[in-house]
């Protein structure tokens, strides 16, 4: 009878560790999912970037080095992603993705605020609508950034919560790291004003 017992106690146990193993697997799988929607949200801003330099090279052929570094802060930008993609939640992809990003907001803002020296270059049709792409995809990035950080929570909980920490840790799940911008004031968008 006892041994009946120890055997249900074994099989529940068991159960339960494997019940506990899918879940973290379907949440670590949540998380690189949502970094997919970052991945596809970050490829379209960086698509976007070359032709907004190729219009705006036209009107301000003494900001050469303004544009230069936006092209130099968009190849580091692209790096990080591809370095991110190959692991998403890995602190140190996810470190070198957000540096990047940080500074290709920021070069782009020099972008920004050099073209309101230029008229005709704030009239052209262009480069009006490649900045409003460029708005639209800052949004849908800031967005799928926030579902990727809710999953990332998700899963970490999953993982450090008692007693599915002890299965996360026989398994191995590591940590995620959460995309994060450093400073508040890079939280908002590019802001591009033409009018």
């Amino acid at each position: 009878m006892s041994s009946l017992i120890l055997l249900a106690i074994i099989v529940a146990f068991a159960f339960y560790a494997i019940s506990v193993y899918n879940g973290l697997v379907t949440s670590r799988n949540a998380y690189k999912n949502a970094f997919a929607q970052i991945d596809v949200q970050l490829t379209r801003r960086y698509d976007l970037i070359p032709n907004l330099v190729e219009t705006a090279k036209g009107y301000m052929k003494h900001e050469r080095e303004t544009l230069e570094a936006v092209i130099q802060a968009r190849n580091s930008a692209v790096s990080g992603l591809s370095a991110a993609k190959a692991n998403p939640g890995d602190p140190q992809a996810m470190q070198q993705l957000s540096g990047a990003e940080n500074a290709l907001t920021q070069t782009l803002g020099r972008l920004f605020a050099l073209s309101e020296a230029y008229p005709d270059l704030k009239a052209n049709q262009n480069m009006m609508q490649l900045s409003e792409e460029l708005t639209s995809t800052e949004n849908k990035v800031a967005f799928a950034r926030q579902a990727y950080n809710d999953s990332v929570m998700g899963y970490n909980n999953a993982r450090e919560v008692f007693p599915s920490s002890i299965v996360a840790n026989m398994f191995s799940f590591q940590p995620a790291q959460l995309l994060e911008i450093e400073a508040p004031e890079k939280r908002e968008a590019v802001k591009v004003s033409f009018t």
